[in-house]
């Protein structure tokens, strides 16, 4: 029994929360931008944690899979809030050289749950980092039917900072000015925010809109991958090139972005030019590959590229039939060649 100036001490029983998902879409109106917060786009893990209040962590991924035992370096931050229990919001990163969040850095940390001696070799070459953005469980309150901004003041003063966890701040307003901060540092995005959205687990929501920095290149189709179910007979996918050294290197596939017909006519292309020859070099291990002249020339949009040069979520946006191979796809940077 608990009464006046008595602490009620006994254990807290967290609730297991599904991280609430933003709506792709585009900066709100000017005239709703005050309403609004602005946050980076992260290029990581999404990761839901709860600090029992009792020194430990528990980290669960957006799927629910418990991820804690793959980064060993944020276990300490049982400990930040002392005896006060908690349910956390944010993403874990794997940061580059420049601070930037790099997905390839961090896919070597993912899938290590059940490897605790591979996971700790990992952390220690390349170390986690937990960027938090919401708190939806506090002591002993649920603060999901809180505003936005209500929960912001009171993540912000848990004042959880340290060595591998940090708490970045929100931009209210000015979203076109934030938007262009993250495409001028090459930054994936951003997320936008209603200040007064309450926080709805597992529901992806329009009162969270994010926005993916995108960018396009021509390129030049060396092969392709058969579809199959309603595909059966069309292209699946394309395997795509730029030059290197003048060399036509692979820079990764293509699956999205055709409608049926435009996936019909380029199957047509393809049966044209096809041959037994790969114009890919190195050749690239892709299992039932067929292969094409490279004479097709097309645009497509991708987020990011890895640290080798392919594309990361490619998508076709047309064929450029007024470029010829040699005017396209202008060199792989040199520290991708």
């Amino acid at each position: 029994m608990t009464g006046p100036g008595r602490v009620d001490n006994s254990p807290v029983d967290l609730p297991l929360i599904a991280p609430m998902l933003a709506t792709p879409g585009s900066l709100p109106p000017a005239a709703q931008d005050a309403r609004w917060a602005y946050e980076t786009k992260q290029d990581g893990q999404r990761a839901v944690v709860r600090l029992p209040g009792d020194g430990s962590v528990l980290l669960r991924a957006r799927s629910g899979q418990d991820i804690t035992a793959a980064y060993p370096e944020l276990l300490p931050l049982g400990d930040a809030l002392g005896a006060t229990p908690a349910v956390l919001d944010g993403e874990i990163l794997a940061l580059d050289e420049q601070g930037r969040a790099d997905f390839q850095l961090l896919q070597s940390r993912m899938g290590l749950a059940h490897s605790p001696g591979r996971a700790a070799r990992r952390a220690a070459q390349i170390p986690a980092h937990l960027v938090l953005f919401d708190v939806m469980h506090l002591g002993r309150r649920s603060l999901l039917s809180l505003p936005y901004e209500r929960r912001r003041r009171e993540l912000e003063a848990l004042g959880l900072d340290g060595p591998f966890w940090s708490t970045p701040s929100a931009l209210v307003g000015h979203g076109e000015q934030a938007l262009r901060a993250t495409r001028e540092h090459g930054l994936e995005g951003l997320v936008c925010k209603r200040l007064d959205s309450v926080y709805e687990p597992g529901v992806r929501s329009r009162a969270w809109v994010k926005i993916r920095n995108l960018r396009s290149e021509d390129v030049i189709v060396g092969g392709w991958l058969p579809g199959r179910g309603r595909l059966t007979g069309l292209p699946g996918a394309v395997l795509v090139g730029q030059r290197a050294a003048g060399l036509l290197r692979c820079v990764g596939g293509v699956g999205t972005g055709w409608s049926e017909a435009e996936r019909r006519e380029l199957a047509a292309l393809l049966r044209a030019a096809a041959t037994d020859t790969c114009p890919f070099d190195p050749v690239p291990p892709v299992a039932g590959a067929r292969w094409v002249v490279p004479r097709l020339v097309g645009e497509v949009r991708y987020s990011t590229r890895t640290r080798e040069g392919m594309l990361r979520q490619a998508s076709w946006l047309r064929l450029r039939p007024d470029l010829a191979p040699q005017e396209a796809a202008a060199d792989l940077p040199d520290d991708l060649a």
